[in-house]
């Protein structure tokens, strides 16, 4: 997030950690732009922050040329940012996985050529293996997510894709039980798994009923390590997949 007020602690942070891979997370909704917000109007609020309207917002980036041309400008102005920290580009996301939106991106697929990418996630959770791990834990958005992953998928030919990502059903409660027993299930290929590990649960800019907590004592579980280190799978980065 690179127009977050933290983003100099975390480049910081990364530049001490060189085998960590870092990709940008694109943010398009309920943030600060990196564009001023006079450059972009019709993202943003009064408040000079992103609009919350998701549903609202994907229907006028399609159908109103004006917005999409903002959109282009704000996507490849964080691209540019993420640039300037000099951290190699991993690979992209984006903030509640609004580029499964088709023309959100084709801008940050066009935009990400100019600047090396390779790598983009699909959100697409195999709802067999969640369920496995956690009785009708799957749910019908997840479902549907996965419809406009397959156009994602389409759209990113020629880069690298995961063959699934984990942490839709139980974003922001991902424990260390749910770990443990997912990395005992992992399908073959390449995998994503996402959490939002925090110190605290409540801080500026979290999400209402998340368990950070919990999910960074998961990463940290001896439970957690020994299935992993147990898995036929090895950790990677996009880029050394």
């Amino acid at each position: 997030m690179v127009a977050a007020p933290a983003v100099a602690d975390a480049v910081a942070r990364a530049k001490k950690m060189p085998s960590l891979k870092v990709g940008l997370h694109l943010v398009l909704v309920e943030a600060k732009p990196a564009l001023p917000a006079e450059r972009v109007p019709d993202l943003v609020g009064p408040d000079g922050y992103f609009r919350i309207d998701m549903a609202r917002l994907g229907f006028d980036i399609a159908f109103r040329p004006r917005v999409r041309a903002q959109l282009r400008s704000e996507i490849a102005a964080q691209f540019e940012a993420f640039a300037a920290t000099g951290l190699a580009l991993d690979h992209v996301n984006a903030h509640k996985h609004f580029h499964l939106h088709p023309m959100i991106a084709a801008e940050a697929l066009a935009a990400g050529r100019r600047y090396g990418l390779h790598a983009i996630r699909v959100p697409q959770e195999p709802a067999a293996i969640v369920d496995a791990v956690e009785p009708a834990s799957s749910n019908l958005g997840t479902r549907l997510t996965g419809q406009w992953a397959r156009v994602l998928r389409h759209q990113g030919r020629g880069l690298v894709m995961p063959d699934a990502v984990f942490g839709l059903a139980w974003t922001g409660a991902f424990d260390g039980k749910r770990l443990a027993r997912l990395l005992a299930r992992l399908p073959e290929g390449l995998i994503e798994i996402y959490s939002h590990p925090a110190t605290a649960d409540a801080f500026a800019g979290s999400a209402p009923g998340y368990r950070y907590r919990d999910e960074l004592a998961a990463l940290v579980d001896p439970a957690v390590i020994a299935a992993a280190a147990s898995s036929r799978h090895r950790r990677c980065g996009y880029a050394d997949a």
